[in-house]
C-alpha cells in the first residue's frame, strides 16, 4: 500500500496524504490562519488596510476558496480581521505595547511570547509529585487518588519576572514530565512527543491580594495585588489534564477578547 505524501509548493505544510487509494485533505487552513495572523502581527498587513484578495489567496497557497475562507473565518473569530461588504477583509488588529493575552485561544508561554516579540526565560521554583484529597478535588475537580506533577514555574519576560505560575498536571496523560520539559514547554511536548490534542480550557479571572510567595517571585512595583487566572484544560477524550492558578503583576497585562453581536434569531 502507499503511503505517499504531497507537498505544495513550497508552503512548508502537506496538503494530502494517502489512506489505501483516497487522498484526504490536510487542514491547511491552519497553516494559511497563522501565516496571515504573523503577517498582521508583524504589520505586513497594517491596520486599517486590506488583506490580499481571495483570488490571490487562492493563488498564493495554492488551495481551495473554502480554505481561505476558513482561515479568514478563524481571523475574524479572533478579532485580526473584518469584512467588509463590497471592500474585500479588512484588518481591525493595532499592535499595542503590552504582553496580550487571547481569551479565546488556548496558547502555551512559549507561544505567546513568540507571538509578542518578547523574550521568555523560564525559572523552575519547584516540581514535585502529589496524590489529589478530598479538598484538592473539590477545588479542581481531578478524582481523588489521581497522581499529579506540582510545577511552580517563574515567567521571566524581557527580563522581568512577571508570571508565576502554579501548574497541576494529571499524570497519566502528561507522562514522563521532567524538569527539562517543565522549563520548555509542556504544551508542546504533549503535543509533538505524546501525541495529545489539547481541545478546551475554561478559566476565571479574579484580583487577588498579594501573597508571601508573589512578593518574594514577582516584580511587582508597589502593587500589593496581583491578577490571577485559574484555568481547567482538557483533551480530546474531555480528561481534564491540568489546573494551573496563573498569578501575574497587574500594571503589565492586559487581556483582550474579540466578540460579534449576533440579530436576534440567528
Amino acid at each position: 500500500m502507499l503511503n505517499l505524501f504531497k507537498v505544495l509548493n513550497n508552503v512548508g505544510c502537506l496538503h494530502f496524504f494517502n489512506q489505501g487509494d483516497a487522498y484526504m485533505p490536510y487542514m491547511k487552513y491552519d497553516f494559511i490562519y497563522k501565516s496571515l495572523r504573523r503577517g498582521i502581527e508583524t504589520g505586513e498587513y497594517p491596520y486599517g488596510g486590506m488583506l490580499p484578495s481571495e483570488h490571490q489567496l487562492v493563488g498564493q497557497y495554492s488551495c481551495s476558496r473554502n480554505t481561505v475562507r476558513r482561515a479568514i473565518a478563524k481571523l475574524a473569530e479572533e478579532g485580526y480581521v473584518q469584512s467588509v461588504h463590497g471592500k474585500g477583509v479588512q484588518v481591525i488588529y493595532q499592535i499595542r505595547a503590552q504582553t496580550l493575552f487571547t481569551i479565546g485561544a488556548i496558547e502555551s508561554m512559549k507561544e505567546a511570547a513568540a507571538r509578542n516579540g518578547m523574550t521568555l526565560r523560564t525559572k523552575l521554583v519547584g516540581f514535585e509529585e502529589i496524590t489529589v484529597d478530598e479538598a484538592f478535588s473539590a477545588k479542581t475537580g481531578f478524582p481523588v487518588g489521581e497522581e499529579l506533577y506540582y510545577l511552580v514555574r517563574l515567567r521571566y519576560l524581557d527580563d522581568r519576572p512577571l508570571i508565576l505560575d502554579h501548574n497541576y498536571f494529571l499524570k497519566r496523560v502528561v507522562e514522563g514530565l521532567t524538569s527539562q520539559i517543565a522549563i520548555d514547554s509542556v504544551y508542546e511536548y504533549m503535543e509533538k512527543t505524546l501525541n495529545e490534542t489539547i481541545v478546551t480550557t475554561r478559566r476565571r479571572y479574579t484580583v487577588e491580594r498579594e501573597t508571601e510567595m508573589d512578593a518574594r517571585y514577582l516584580d511587582l512595583r508597589g502593587f500589593n495585588c496581583v491578577l490571577v487566572v485559574s484555568s481547567k484544560t482538557f483533551n480530546k477524550d474531555g480528561v481534564l489534564f491540568e489546573y494551573t492558578n496563573s498569578r501575574h503583576c497587574p500594571d503589565k497585562f492586559v487581556f483582550y477578547d474579540a466578540a460579534q453581536r449576533k440579530k436576534e434569531g440567528i
